[in-house]
């Protein structure tokens, strides 16, 4: 895939998201703009990343960090690259404008892409209706049992279908954006990116 200047990156979060499931994709691309920009001076910003609550008012992630977002739901850049965080899902999977939100923001990007329990909200909102995804390892049965027409696999850090990615928990998380970047921009600003972040990413696709 080729890279496009910049790409639009929408985080979603809400009450009760896994920090890292939604501040390691947040550090990665960013960190991938850092390296793109010292090489690339005159090319402009790669990312544009930003997260999205639904009312665009502060969240609760877990274990308390306070997360303020950019934009709701209702007021938000197009997006490129939907990424949908886990952590505690159920209010999520409860709340039908988050649903809707999903589905219809996923229809519109390029990639949509999953970390954790994020799973389970692609899965609801029906963007993953089949095939092969992979979850937090705690979660597998509860995911195949929930919904059957997937293929939930244990044994992956991150899934690859094309316009749909999924990766397992949490810092999973993180190697699958720094593949997305790779996909975006190329292997070797993935592989700077890892490197500026002194993170040891397997880059191949272990499925």
């Amino acid at each position: 895939m080729s890279a496009q200047h910049p790409w639009s990156v929408a985080i979603l979060v809400f009450d009760d998201v896994e920090v890292l499931d939604f501040a390691g994709p947040y550090e990665v691309f960013t960190t991938a703009n850092r390296v793109f920009g010292r090489r690339n001076p005159e090319a402009g910003t790669l990312f544009e990343v930003f997260c999205v609550s639904r009312d665009g008012q502060p969240v609760q992630a877990r274990a308390g960090l306070r997360v303020l977002p950019e934009h709701s739901f209702a007021h938000h850049p197009p997006c490129d690259l939907l990424v949908v965080p886990g952590g505690v899902v159920n209010a999520a999977m409860a709340c039908p404008q988050t649903l809707d939100w999903i589905a219809g923001t996923a229809a519109q990007a390029q990639i949509t892409a999953s970390v954790c329990t994020g799973a389970f909200l692609l899965a609801a909102s029906k963007v993953l209706r089949s095939g092969k995804v992979t979850t937090h390892w705690e979660d597998v049965a509860e995911l195949q049992a929930a919904f059957p027409a997937l293929t939930v696999c244990d044994d992956a850090r991150w899934i690859d279908n094309g316009a749909l990615v999924t990766s397992a928990g949490i810092s999973a998380g993180m190697d699958m954006s720094l593949h997305l970047v790779a996909r975006v921009a190329g292997h070797e600003l993935a592989t700077l990116t890892a490197r500026q972040m002194d993170y040891p990413w397997k880059a191949h696709d272990p499925t």
